[in-house]
């Protein structure tokens, strides 16, 4: 049964457990939680330690939780004194949003100071292994893309976008940490865009739309991740020890007007030059799924490559980009058919 009480670190009895212990940032988050259940049911895992502001709901009888908040600013001591006395060995960052939001001083916070305080908390209190949620969006959307980006191409999202900017910041720190931390494994995972039948973000709601707006004479190479691979990936770089930073993408590409087609939804081409004003203009009606920046998207390619996953990481993803918008689409369409169910 789980406990329902926050853990005091100071109560924890320092045994070392026969398994991996977990600790993971952002757990109550669309990735924490399911991957919460997924270790819950690893026996070669011995004890999760969920840090977050609420308790996730798959915590089960192996997740200790305490109550986090990396916007505080004495939160390190606090996650120090945690690893310490749960003998964390691998340490999952994962307190990231999944979209954008308003609410861009907090969300600095959160995840570009937040970063620097997890990482001040493994320099007190080194970990085994440190893994780290990023995003392939990062490298950003350029007519100078090559069509498959290494991890080696300079991460060039957008400078006037707070959401990418902040992302891009908490890599940079991370990179420095593993360059004077040899003691820590350090690996990032760069995820493409996720969908699935039931993650929720920018992109689910961009086309969840019934017209779809796209930019008039554009149509980029798209390239998604499905939910499961996505957990997939984060489960792998806990059990295997393999450093360094990997593009987690699923297989294959489509074309923008394809991936609408697919899911029912009808494009709505907006020439460029009135596209930009017109989504800063919802963006601050707070209208949009994201702000004006991410028309970039809609123009230009940003498609990373997957060889060094594959080859290293022995990341095999399960979906291709084209199941992972149709599997997406299908849930969506039993959603709308729920809905016109209930509308009176």
């Amino acid at each position: 049964m789980t406990d329902k009480k926050d853990h005091d670190p100071h109560a924890v009895t320092k045994v070392t457990p026969p398994g991996r212990v977990v600790a993971l940032t952002g757990a109550d988050g669309f990735l924490g939680r399911n991957l919460i259940g997924l270790l819950e049911d690893d026996d070669r895992v011995s004890r999760i330690v969920a840090l977050d502001v609420e308790r996730p709901a798959t915590a089960g009888r192996k997740t200790r939780f305490y109550k986090v908040d990396l916007t505080q600013p004495r939160v390190d001591a606090r996650l120090a004194e945690i690893f310490a006395s749960e003998q964390v060995d691998t340490l999952l960052h994962m307190a990231f949003l999944s979209s954008p939001t308003h609410a861009s001083a907090w969300a600095h916070e959160l995840e570009s100071v937040g970063t620097l305080h997890v990482l001040n908390a493994c320099r007190e209190r080194p970990v085994r292994k440190f893994v780290l949620w990023s995003h392939t969006i990062l490298y950003g959307a350029s007519p100078r893309n090559p069509n498959f980006l290494p991890e080696t191409h300079p991460l060039r999202g957008h400078s006037e976008s707070r959401f990418l900017r902040d992302k891009i910041e908490a890599e940079q720190v991370v990179a420095s940490f593993a360059r004077t931390s040899p003691g820590t494994l350090v690996t990032v995972l760069r995820l493409a865009p996720i969908l699935g039948p039931t993650v929720k973000n920018y992109l689910t709601r961009y086309l969840g739309r019934t017209m779809v707006p796209t930019v008039m004479g554009f149509d980029p190479l798209m390239q998604f991740l499905h939910e499961v691979d996505a957990l997939a990936a984060f489960k792998l770089a806990v059990m295997r020890d393999v450093p360094g930073v990997f593009n987690i993408v699923g297989d294959g590409v489509l074309p923008l007007s394809t991936v609408i087609q697919l899911t029912g939804r009808i494009g709505l081409p907006i020439p460029h030059p009135v596209m930009y004003p017109i989504a800063r203009a919802l963006w601050t009606a707070q209208l949009s799924e994201a702000p004006p920046t991410f028309v970039d998207y809609a123009r230009w390619l940003c498609v990373a490559d997957g060889d060094k996953a594959l080859n290293e990481l022995k990341f095999h993803p399960a979906f291709t980009t084209r199941e992972a918008v149709l599997d997406y689409t299908h849930s969506q369409r039993m959603r709308d058919a729920r809905l016109l169910r209930t509308t009176p």
